[in-house]
């Protein structure tokens, strides 16, 4: 194999690690509005991703830092001709952030309605964007022959990618449920698993849709592996809801998720960008990456940070591991 086609393997094995992570952290984001009853809930939701959410994130940076060394034409051609959904995703995630650490600082009720609201809508629309971006990427974009979207911004708002979009959105908040009733207790833990099975039934539609029309399009042999790997692991997430066990859901939530990436990875590859103007304009994996002497410095880079940053998150969900409640939450002075 030779390196570019590692390094592909690579970068699709961090979006899955963001998805993953981040997916719940968004669907806790969106669950502060349609789960929570009160201030003190919505403390506890946010308090279940307080010591994580901002590692989680660390697997973007990293994937878009990989993308931009090892495939320079993919980093341009994508940031360049997806600017305006991109610089969306980045507002919204620096606004969240900085709502997560600025929404206690005051105890006025505005205030901290304010950066309530913040935290939903900047956890929904980046859930909501990301499917649609990689749904264009998987379909095809226009791209010409100098390797630069020639495209719009309307013509990424197509079926195929709005659904996609829709897909993330129902099944980051069906994940972030999940994980809600696996961090909780009390009433609070109750209706998240009953609202986890309903958003699952949604998703499960809506996930089976995009898949097959994925695999139809765009698949083969491979991604039908991963497709039914999906399908089957979303089933037994709620299956696993609707019994209670939450971590069996969780763990069958996050394998949902890394088995649809998956999937899109493997309907991408050779391409990293398909154009949708002459299939010999597409990038791929060859003419889009750096030299095989700049991937060489970076394996070896990956090869001794990737564990360390990998160990010192795991040892983090370790120790914040207990579950928490509203009677853990102080009261307000």
């Amino acid at each position: 194999m030779e390196l570019h086609d590692v390094w592909f393997v690579l970068i699709a094995v961090l979006w899955i690690g963001y998805f993953f992570l981040e997916g719940f952290d968004f669907g806790i984001g969106v669950l502060t509005k349609l789960l929570a009853r009160d201030r003190k809930e919505r403390r506890v939701l946010i308090n279940t991703i307080g010591p994580v959410w901002d590692g989680n994130e660390v697997w973007l940076l990293t994937a878009g830092g990989a993308t931009f060394a090892a495939f320079p034409e993919w980093y341009a051609t994508l940031f360049s001709g997806f600017y305006l959904p991109l610089l969306i995703i980045l507002l919204c995630l620096i606004v969240r952030g900085v709502a997560f650490e600025y929404r206690a600082k005051r105890p006025e009720e505005r205030w901290q309605t304010n950066w309530e609201n913040a935290i939903f809508w900047t956890s929904l629309i980046p859930a909501l964007l990301w499917g649609v971006a990689f749904g264009n990427i998987v379909r095809g974009v226009k791209i010409n022959a100098d390797m630069e979207y020639v495209g719009n911004f309307g013509d990424l708002l197509n079926p195929y990618a709005i659904l996609g979009g829709l897909v993330t959105l129902f099944l980051f908040t069906f994940h972030g449920a999940v994980f809600a009733g696996l961090k909780t207790v009390g009433d609070i833990r109750e209706r998240a698993r009953r609202l986890a099975f309903k958003l699952g039934l949604v998703t499960a539609v809506l996930s089976l849709g995009f898949l097959i029309w994925t695999q139809v399009d765009h698949g083969d042999g491979w991604s039908l592996l991963a497709m039914i790997t999906a399908v089957v692991a979303l089933v037994g997430a709620i299956g696993a809801v609707a019994a209670g066990r939450e971590g069996w859901s969780f763990a069958l939530s996050g394998l949902t998720i890394t088995a649809a990436v998956a999937m899109l990875f493997l309907a991408l590859f050779p391409n990293v960008m398909p154009s949708s103007l002459n299939d010999a304009w597409s990038l791929t994996v060859t003419n889009a990456s750096s030299t095989p002497y700049t991937l060489k410095i970076m394996t070896w880079c990956a090869g001794i940070a990737t564990p360390v940053v990998m160990i010192y998150q795991g040892w983090t969900y370790w120790v914040f591991r207990k579950r928490i409640g509203t009677q853990h939450i102080a009261e307000a002075h």
